[in-house]
């Protein structure tokens, strides 16, 4: 199986790339997300890879960061979700709108995705609930995963760590960026400053 993928980005089509490692070019099939923010044709990259393999043909996926790769999964455990829908999902809502979407069961935006109808969209949010506190509203201030942190959490602080998770960062080392920013900030502090200072922590 291969996991990653390190080469040059040697073609972009709207569905797939062709990425040229030493010579040999992989057909690497991502969302609209992913294609969008490659590097330039010619530049390196580098993709996280799922690779499905069936009877007629082995299908390489590509993601820029583990947390897509996993969303990716993650969709596709849900009846009615394979690959063209899981990307079709990751290419309109970023992690941090899933994340939300989830953890407020909102049916309208999971549905925005190519796709997804009324009831594809209830049932994603539904059965995620319970799937994946790993990709939900960051435990600060020891939220459980499952419960409600809108009693619980700043929103600004909510919505900074979801923003990070979002980027790719794990949730636990989001977490505790957007903790120490707020600390620092104090009450007062808004969200585009967490996500600063939390980008800031996570790089050292």
């Amino acid at each position: 199986m291969i996991g990653k993928l390190k080469g040059l980005v040697d073609e972009v089509g709207e569905e797939s790339l062709i990425l040229d490692v030493n010579g040999v070019g992989y057909v690497v099939a991502a969302s609209a997300r992913t294609l969008r923010n490659l590097p330039a044709v010619g530049q390196a990259a580098t993709l996280h890879i799922e690779t499905q393999v069936r009877e007629d043909a082995i299908r390489l996926f590509g993601f820029l960061t583990t947390a897509e790769r996993d969303w990716f999964r993650l969709l596709q455990s849900v009846q009615g979700v394979g690959a063209k829908v899981a990307l079709g999902i990751l290419g309109a809502l970023s992690g941090e709108a899933l994340s939300a979407a989830i953890t407020h069961q909102d049916k309208t935006t999971m549905a925005r995705a190519p796709g997804v109808g009324p009831k594809l969209a209830a049932r994603l949010v539904l059965e995620l609930k319970d799937k994946a506190p790993a990709f939900g509203v960051a435990d600060l201030g020891g939220v459980a995963p499952g419960v409600d942190p809108d009693s619980k959490l700043p929103k600004a602080a909510q919505d900074a760590v979801l923003a990070l998770v979002g980027l790719g960062y794990a949730r636990p080392q989001a977490a505790a960026a957007v903790a120490k920013g707020f600390s620092a900030l104090g009450a007062e502090a808004q969200t585009a400053a967490l996500i600063r200072l939390g980008l800031k922590e996570l790089a050292q």
